[in-house]
Formats: C-alpha cells, structure tokens, sequence
C-alpha cells in the first residue's frame, strides 16, 4: 500500500510500526455548530482510509477528537446563555447522527478536550522544563518556535529571512505568521465561567497542544498515521509535530495525509455566497446519506472536489444501475448452492480494486473496475454465460468491495401500504386476465416511483 506522505512531498510504501495493526489519530470537529459537507468530505476521505487498511488486513486503532473548548465554543456559549457543555453537548450529538447518516464507521476512541485537561497540563510543563516553552507578562504559556530547529518542516516554510518571536493567543490566526503559540491561555472576563486550575494560575488550554496530548494518551509517543484536512498542515499540524517531538524527542508521526478542499458549485462554499450546507439542509431537500457518501467519495482525496446538486442526481442515478444489477444478480444467482468461482470480468474487477485502493486510495479507479464488471457482468447473464454458483461469487465480491465503499449494499425497501395495496389488485388483474387494467396499475404504480417486473416467481417490485 502507498500513500502519499505531505511530510515528505513523495508516495511511499506503508510500513506500520507494528505488522498488523495501525494506530491513526484524525482530527475531529470544533462542536460550536452543525458540521458543514465540508467537514465531511475530510471525515469521509478519513473513513475510507480506515476501512481500506482493515480491507488490506490490518487492525486500525483510531483515535478522533472533540474540540468542545475553544474561542469559538466559548463565544457560543456566552452568546446563548448556557454552559460550555450544554452548548457542545447539542453538536456533539448532532456530529454522532450524521456520521451514522453517511455509513461512517465509528472510531475507537473519541476524546473531548474538556475530560483531558491534565494531560495537556502535564505536557505543557515537561515543555517548560525543556526550555521549549515560557510563561510570559500576561500569564499565558507560549511554546517558543525558534527553539524547535525543525519547525516547518511540515508545511515547507522557509524560515530564512521570518521574524519568529511574535506572540499569537488566540487559537487560530493568520496562516502566514510563524509565532509563539499558546499553550495555555490565561483566563479573561471573555472567558466567562470557563477555566480550569493550573500551576500558571486559572485558565485554559490553546487549540494546538489539545491534539499532541490526546494522542498521546491514546496511541503513544509515535504513531502511524496523522490525517486532517489541508487547511490544518498550517498552523495546527506544523504546531503538533514541534510541541509532540520537542517534548519527547521521539519521531511524533510517520505518514501525514491531507484531503483537500471542496468547492460548491465551483465556488468556495460560504454562507454570504448562499452555497453553504450541513447534512441537514441537504435531507431537507429530499438526499439521502448514501447519495451524498458516493459524492463525496468518488473523488481523489488529495484534488478538489466540487460539490452540487448536479453531482447528487448523477449519485442516485449511479447507485440505481449498481442497485438494479445487484438485484438482477442475487435472483440469477438465487438456486446456486454448489461451489462457484469468479468469472474472468469479476477477477478483473477484484484485482484493480484492490490496486486502485492501495495506490494512495484511488477509489475513482475502483468505482471504474465496479462499473465495468456490471456492464460485463450483464452481457453475461444475457447470453447465459453465468452460472448461479458463480453468480454467487460476484455477489460476495460485491460484499468484499463494500466494506471500503460502504455505498454498495440494497438499501432496505419499505413499502408503503398504498402501493402493496396497488400490486395485489394488479395480481387479482392478471389473475382473471384483465391485462389492460393490470397494465393501467403498472403505468400508475410507475407514475408513483415504483417499478414492477413480472418472473416466474411472482412479480418483484422495487423504487425506481
């Protein structure tokens, strides 16, 4: 398997530091608002990662954080008029909803900063005492970047000719400024009822050393795999890698992988612009979760991807020639009980999924090898070339591509009691041979998005 290593600007083969399992640390949401497809695109580029290494064999202990304090959860609250942690608690809970909505498999762990406060307090001390970090006039902890000699080698800084020294306090700040970051931020009247006891006095932990502490904990010193999106290499990533590795002179991580940017409409998404979504306003539309999980995946994590509704219909349409031919496939297949093996479109399609996943997660190549198996698939069964066993076998495959994909399964069909109602007075039709008025119900049951076929096993129906 290769990934391609921002660290290192190259692709490399993934060599985990123990053989079979695999330790990755994703950043998580800032809970101050419902999480925007935006955010998704990063949690699921996140997902199909873990399930490709559990695809490959491997044991995937994954670790994402909660930020529920910061500048932004801190105003928030203070604006509503509640507590810090009723006011996260609301979008902690929304976060958990949409991940099930989108088929997002749940990490092992799922760290709040607020239960971890002495953890970043033990190490925001071990980085006094190294002299990588100073308690300044204004009672704040800064880490001092000049002490940390590989600090932006992350993000490809030239440090030659940058003025470092300059203090920054908030969590987030200009891109473009290399500064003193803080660890621990002394409490002011903005912070209201929010702060904790420190040996620097009452106060709280910045954004940065939240990460680097919960890893810790979680995963070790060193672990595998480090994601996020691009927007986070500069500052976040770049201020983990100097607090982790200043504090413990250990290599922090070995593979850092950033998705980047989506665009809506060919526009970055902004609230001003009008193009600016949750999952929630996408449902109130009329998507599901699965349409919007095969949006966001079919692109390669690391180019941009450009999200409309356009792009949506031509999900449904999509997933509705793998949902048809899944359903062609299990009723040919329905009486195979003998042994099978792939045909030789099916090993095609096997072989360059499992290279198209393992080259740094090409998964539009793999839905390639998918579509073509179908269309090969297909002719096949029309000239009777497939047999039932084999059939069988194409089916599991299916099951097999779907643990990374997690688009492929039938969805569950309810039918509504109307519409079953309209199949047994077509059946009562076809039964006493009034073929005009059970075709008149066909075409009234077409009208209302459903699609009947008539077997030798009875009429099957499914949404069209």
């Amino acid at each position: 398997m290769e990934f391609y290593n921002t660290f290192s600007r190259e692709l490399e083969t993934f060599r985990p530091i123990e053989d079979s399992q695999v330790k990755m640390y994703t950043c998580g949401p800032t809970v101050y608002n419902y999480a925007h497809i935006g955010n998704f695109r990063a949690y699921m580029f996140e997902d199909i990662l873990r399930r490709s290494l559990e695809y490959l064999g491997y044991d995937v202990i994954q670790v994402m954080n909660l930020t529920d304090v910061d500048d932004k959860t801190i105003n928030g609250s203070i604006a509503t008029g509640v507590s810090l942690d009723d006011y996260t608690s609301t979008y902690k809970k929304a976060f958990f909803e949409d991940l099930e909505s989108l088929g997002i498999e749940p990490a092992e762990y799922y760290p709040a900063a607020t239960g971890h406060i002495p953890e970043m307090i033990h190490l925001i001390e071990t980085l006094i005492e190294r002299g990588n970090a100073y308690v300044s006039d204004d009672n704040c902890v800064y880490f001092k970047v000049t002490s940390f000699s590989d600090y932006g080698k992350l993000a490809h800084l030239n440090m030659d000719g940058m003025q470092a020294g300059a203090r920054v306090a908030q969590d987030e700040y200009d891109k473009d400024n290399v500064a003193d970051f803080a660890l621990w931020k002394a409490w002011d009247e903005s912070d209201g009822d929010v702060w904790w006891d420190s040996p620097w006095g009452k106060g709280r932990p910045g954004w940065h050393i939240e990460c680097s502490a919960m890893s810790f904990k979680y995963l070790g010193e060193s672990f595998d795999i480090h994601t996020g999106g691009i927007d986070n290499m500069f500052p976040h990533h770049e201020n983990e890698i100097a607090q982790a590795e200043a504090a413990t002179g250990k290599k922090f991580v070995n593979y850092w992988l950033h998705c980047a940017h989506l665009r809506v409409d060919n526009q970055k998404m902004s609230k001003s612009v009008g193009n600016f979504y949750t999952l929630r306003d996408l449902f109130d539309k009329g998507y599901e979760g699965r349409e919007i999980r095969y949006v966001l995946l079919a692109g390669h994590y690391r180019q941009s991807l450009n999200f409309s509704f356009d792009a949506l219909d031509a999900a449904k349409t999509s997933l509705g020639r793998i949902d048809a031919f899944r359903l062609r496939l299990k009723e040919y297949s329905a009486a195979g009980d003998e042994k099978g093996t792939l045909p030789m479109w099916a090993e095609k399609a096997s072989v360059g999924f499992h290279d198209g996943i393992s080259d740094d997660l090409n998964v539009s190549e793999c839905l390639a090898e998918i579509f073509d198996m179908i269309h090969d698939g297909n002719i096949a069964m029309d000239a009777g070339e497939l047999t039932a066993a084999d059939g069988k076998k194409v089916d599991e495959l299916f099951d097999g591509f779907n643990k990374v994909l997690g688009v492929l399964d039938l969805p569950e069909q309810t039918i509504p009691a109307g519409i079953e109602a309209l199949v047994v007075q077509r059946k009562e039709a076809r039964d006493s041979k009034n073929w005009a008025l059970s075709d008149e119900i066909r075409d009234q049951l077409a009208r209302m998005g459903w699609e009947v076929k008539d077997t030798p096993d009875g009429a099957k129906l499914r949404k069209a």
